[in-house]
């Protein structure tokens, strides 16, 4: 697939995105019914990392009021569009929270996290103790997650789950982050239910590492499932799913 769409942004795309994004909030709200859940209990990022920025405006006109993306540049370049769109004369534009779900090099920490509402790839001590440093050097505090690789993957980025009690030894106390629960992908192979077993481990190691540090940290965030599996991870108690090609459908194909 492309880094980008070179999809015009327009009256079509606007409606086809707004068909898309009705159909995905219709089919998590299924997911939830099924899980015995409320639909309020997850929230819906939409991943624009294959779509302009324009594009990007237009799903969150739809309703889609947050937005994730991989890669901090491209998530800078959405955000400004955005920003400036919103301080366009009589705009009426939704806010939007925008979550940094890939990847974020220290040397992307500073221009980063102003915009984001959450980090959800906390993957080293290195990284948090940068990202310690550069929220107490801006006076906020960051809520972040960490990713865990619950499936051993090493073309996966995250934390092998026997290292996590020790990283929480090392970061739970560090000023000016807020972590806020755990971040994981599943098996790219798996069926359904080896899908459902590894999300079912994120939710237990989530509930074990709340136990250790209870007062510490408080850890109600669970972001699991993308567009082939939100299903299982909200019958495992996903709170966040991070939806992308479900939301492009007539877009970039």
């Amino acid at each position: 697939m492309q880094d980008r769409s070179e999809t015009e942004a327009n009256d079509r795309t606007a409606a086809i995105i707004r068909s898309n994004w009705q159909r995905v909030r219709d089919q998590v709200a299924d997911a939830c019914a099924k899980a015995g859940r409320e639909t309020s209990d997850v929230t819906i990022v939409g991943v624009s990392k294959y779509v302009s920025p324009e594009l990007a405006a237009q799903l969150i006109e739809a309703g889609c009021k947050h937005l994730g993306e991989n890669r901090p540049q491209h998530l800078w370049a959405a955000a400004e569009f955005y920003r400036t769109k919103s301080d366009q004369p009589n705009a009426d534009q939704p806010a939007v929270a925008w979550h940094m779900i890939g990847h974020l090099q220290r040397n992307k920490i500073a221009r980063t996290i102003p915009i984001i509402r959450l980090l959800h790839s906390l993957d080293s001590l290195r990284l948090a103790q940068a990202l310690s440093l550069e929220s107490k050097t801006l006076e906020l505090t960051l809520p972040v997650l960490v990713e865990v690789n619950v499936t051993e993957d090493g073309a996966k980025t995250g934390l092998p789950a026997t290292q996590l009690t020790s990283f929480f030894d090392q970061v739970a106390g560090l000023p000016h982050l807020r972590i806020q629960g755990l971040m994981a992908m599943s098996s790219l192979a798996a069926d359904s239910s080896a899908i459902q077993r590894e999300f079912e481990q994120v939710r237990l190691l989530r509930d074990q590492i709340q136990r250790q540090f209870v007062g510490m940290c408080q850890l109600n965030e669970l972001s699991m499932g993308m567009s082939g599996d939100y299903r299982e991870a909200i019958a495992q108690g996903a709170t966040i799913v991070r939806i992308g090609s479900l939301l492009w459908e007539g877009i970039l194909n």
